[in-house]
């Protein structure tokens, strides 16, 4: 009873991939993919950032005592 189950859940996967979903175009994919790499850019840049700060008050911090 689980397998036929399992075979029907599959059949409707693939049912509803195929003729129910909107995929995006070439044109809308490459978009969205340059505004993830910026982003991913941005954020990575931030951090750097955020650490050099954090590094560079560390270093302040314990090289007063000694």
């Amino acid at each position: 009873m689980k397998k036929l189950k399992l075979i029907t859940d599959i059949q409707e996967s693939y049912t509803e991939l195929r003729y129910k979903t909107s995929w995006p175009t070439k044109g809308q994919l490459i978009k969205s993919s340059i505004i993830v790499l910026i982003a991913s850019l941005i954020i990575a840049v931030i951090i750097l950032i955020m650490d050099q700060v954090v590094d560079a008050l560390m270093h302040l911090i314990y090289g007063l005592g000694q």
